[in-house]
C-alpha cells in the first residue's frame, strides 16, 4: 500500500527532499527510499524509535540518503518550502487532520505532495461504540469526503484516496501485537494497569472484526497548490 500511494507522486528525482513524519522504526521509510530517489529525513518524538530507525537504515545501507531525528510533528525545525513530499502513516488523526495538513503545508514546495493515512468512516453506518472508542483514544473519525474537503480547504488539490485492505490491520498490526501483549502480561503479572491496557487492545481488535465494513484506514494524497 505504501508503494501504491507512492505511484500517485510524480515529482521526485535525485535532488528531492522527503520527510516521513511519525516515522517510527522506519519500515515504510525504507520502502520509500528503496523505490524512489532523493534524500529522506524521518521524524519521530520517541528517541528509542529513532535509535532503531537509524540502526535499520544502516542495515539497509541507506545512510547516505536517509537520516532519523527526534522531533515534534507540530513543531518542526525545518525552513519553509523545504520538501517535495511529506509522508505520514498512522499518526495524523491523533493530531487533527485539517490542523496538521495546514501546518505541514508551509514546509512543502509549491507542487509538492503530501501522503497520509487516517482512520475514516467508510459507510453511512456510524456505530456509537466505534465513535466512542476513537474519541476516547483522542482521534475522531471522519468520512472520506470530509477529509478530502479539509485537504482542499488548507491548500491542496486532491490527487487520490484509497482504503487499506483489512490484512493491513490484521496481519500487519493486530496479529504481531498478540505476542507483545503476552510478554507484557507475563512480565507484569498481576499489574492492574497492564491488564487493563491489554484488555483495551483486545477490545479494539474485537471492534474492528465486528465493524470492519464501516471504518478503516485510508490513504490520502494531495498536491500543494
Amino acid at each position: 500500500m505504501t508503494l501504491k500511494a507512492l505511484s500517485f507522486i510524480d515529482n521526485l528525482d535525485e535532488s528531492s527532499k522527503v520527510a516521513d513524519i511519525g516515522c517510527g522504526t522506519g519500515t515504510q521509510t525504507i520502502t520509500l527510499a528503496k523505490n524512489t530517489p532523493g534524500d529522506f529525513i524521518g521524524v519521530d518524538m520517541v528517541q528509542d524509535f529513532v535509535d532503531i530507525f537509524n540502526s535499520n537504515i544502516k542495515m539497509a545501507e541507506l545512510t547516505d540518503r536517509v537520516k532519523g531525528m527526534v522531533g515534534d510533528a507540530l513543531s518542526l525545525p525545518f525552513t519553509k518550502d523545504s520538501f517535495d513530499l511529506i509522508w505520514s502513516e498512522g499518526m495524523i488523526d491523533s493530531l487533527g487532520f485539517e490542523k496538521t495538513l495546514n501546518f505541514w503545508n508551509a514546509f512543502l514546495k509549491k507542487g509538492g505532495y503530501v501522503a497520509v493515512t487516517s482512520p475514516s468512516w467508510l459507510t453511512r453506518n456510524r456505530p456509537a461504540e466505534i465513535a466512542k472508542f476513537w474519541t476516547d483514544a483522542g482521534s475522531g473519525l471522519y468520512a472520506i469526503e470530509d477529509n478530502i474537503a479539509s485537504m482542499q480547504k488548507v491548500g491542496y488539490s486532491f490527487v487520490s484516496a484509497f482504503t487499506l485492505p483489512e490484512n493491513c490491520w490484521l496481519e500487519g498490526y493486530f496479529t504481531p501485537r498478540v505476542n507483545a501483549e503476552k510478554m507484557l502480561l507475563e512480565k507484569y503479572s498481576g499489574n492492574q494497569v497492564v491488564e487493563e491496557y491489554v484488555k483495551s487492545m483486545r477490545y479494539e481488535v474485537d471492534l474492528y472484526r465486528k465493524n470492519k465494513a464501516d471504518y478503516g484506514y485510508v490513504f490520502y494524497i494531495g498536491k500543494k497548490m
